[in-house]
């Protein structure tokens, strides 16, 4: 899980949900790039984060657009959050034997009667969903990062609030790490829109 590094995290804030990561690529302490998506839209309130080996990264990001894709064709309308919560985890699950070494991160808005709901989770690489009301972390920062986000975080932030903890807890949480860092990007899902920023971080 650490050969590559990288961390993410999500929080939930008052009718939004934000997920961020950093962008380093490595092997181990070697940095190779700085520009590394670890962050992919699902649908356009869903985005899954996924942490661990880059190559499995990136296999998953397509196995799971090919099976979001089926649902869509099969179902005639969006794949909601929890869904697919569980769609990562079936898959995952699938290959327990010789797991893909991947820890996922899935925010999102969920359509309900009253408007749209918070939705975060997060699974280990044999699927086990973590289901939480405030934030969700994942990586080799995992640790430091949950200290962070635990003084931090608190219930009900605006769009703009929550961009700023989640930025700060995700930036000092990755200097605490020599395996994440190297800058950060962050996306704030609100029920209208979804903002998209790109962070410098230390470089050493």
């Amino acid at each position: 899980m650490e050969y590559n590094g990288g961390s993410v995290i999500a929080m939930v804030g008052k009718d939004c949900v934000a997920i961020a990561s950093d962008l380093r690529f490595g092997n181990q302490a070697l940095g190779i790039a700085s520009n590394f998506q670890r962050i992919f839209p699902v649908t356009d309130r869903t985005y899954v984060g996924l942490a661990g080996l880059g190559t499995d990264v990136t296999t998953l990001r397509e196995r799971f657009r090919y099976r979001v894709n089926m649902y869509t064709i099969k179902e005639e309308r969006d794949i909601e959050p929890q869904t697919f919560a569980h769609l990562v985890s079936s898959t995952l699950y699938e290959h327990r034997f010789g797991p893909y070494f991947v820890e996922p991160v899935i925010a999102g808005l969920e359509n309900t009667s009253s408007g749209s709901k918070p939705f975060i989770a997060a699974a280990d690489l044999i699927g086990c969903l973590n289901f939480a009301k405030d934030f969700v972390v994942a990586g080799t920062a995992s640790s430091k990062l949950y200290g962070l986000a635990e003084g931090l975080w608190e219930p009900d932030l605006g769009p703009e609030d929550l961009f700023e903890t989640i930025s700060q807890t995700l930036l000092n949480g990755v200097d605490r790490d020599a395996f994440s860092g190297w800058g950060a990007v962050v996306h704030v899902i609100t029920k209208d829109r979804v903002v998209t920023r790109t962070l410098k971080g230390r470089m050493d």
